[in-house]
């Protein structure tokens, strides 16, 4: 074993020190990926997904008969899936692209024009924002809190919902997830609350984690959403007995 000194780059991952914490990110991966793809010249996106923008599969296409005969199968997929997988990579500092990007890994298997155009964007959007990371700030701290809120019926294909949660530490973002539901919910109740028992769970891992290497977490640990009927059920004596 060698003592390399203090971190400061692993696996793409860069990290700078400071009195006040500890940044995480990936600036030289992030702008390598945009000069590969041949974008460093190019307009930079402000947004990573253009606003309710719905992507379909090839097979969706062929029973309602899209006629878009511009939006073909991509000949060579290959190059999606290896975009795909750097941007998913990517994702481990940035939890902006979350969404954008466990959306468009839903078509791998076959990915058409509209596919490739939008991963090119989440690209443009990097582009504009590529010193963005995760801050890890000094102190001590013991307070969890959560936040989490779902988008119901994104999927046009099957109906199914997103469940989206972040999980902070004191000021740090720690842990966060954006991943379509198992099941087709019936109202955006029945999602919301898919979501907060989702978000639950991590919060119990988490505090298990957290005890195992000796850090009391603050109980009870605060979960914020914005559904009135999701609390409701949650205060149902049947989820108290």
């Amino acid at each position: 074993m060698k003592d390399l000194g203090k971190l400061k780059y692993f696996l793409g991952i860069e990290f700078s020190r400071s009195q006040k914490g500890i940044l995480m990110y990936q600036t030289k991966y992030a702008l390598e990926l945009v000069s590969e793809l041949g974008l460093a010249g190019g307009k930079p996106a402000y947004t990573p997904l253009e606003f309710n923008q719905k992507l379909t599969s090839v097979e969706f296409d062929q029973i309602v008969k899209n006629s878009d005969s511009e939006d073909v199968q991509l000949e060579e997929k290959g190059n999606y899936q290896r975009l795909v997988g750097r941007l998913l990579y990517l994702k481990m500092t940035r939890p902006d692209i979350a969404f954008v990007v466990q959306v468009l890994s839903q078509y791998m298997h076959a990915p058409k024009t509209s596919h490739m155009e939008a991963a090119k964007r989440v690209v443009r959007y990097i582009k504009s924002t590529p010193g963005l990371g995760l801050f890890m700030p000094t102190g001590r701290c013991n307070n969890l809190i959560a936040y989490c809120d779902p988008d119901w019926g994104a999927y046009v294909e099957s109906r199914r919902s997103i469940t989206g949660y972040v999980v902070k530490f004191g000021d740090a973002l720690i842990s966060w997830k954006s991943k379509k539901q198992g099941t087709v919910s019936r109202s955006s109740a029945e999602v919301e609350f898919r979501s907060m028992t989702t978000t639950v769970a991590e919060i119990v891992w988490l505090v298990g984690l957290f005890k195992e290497l000796g850090v009391d977490i603050s109980l009870p640990v605060p979960l914020n959403y914005d559904s009135k009927a999701a609390i409701q059920i949650a205060a149902h004596p049947i989820f108290h007995e």
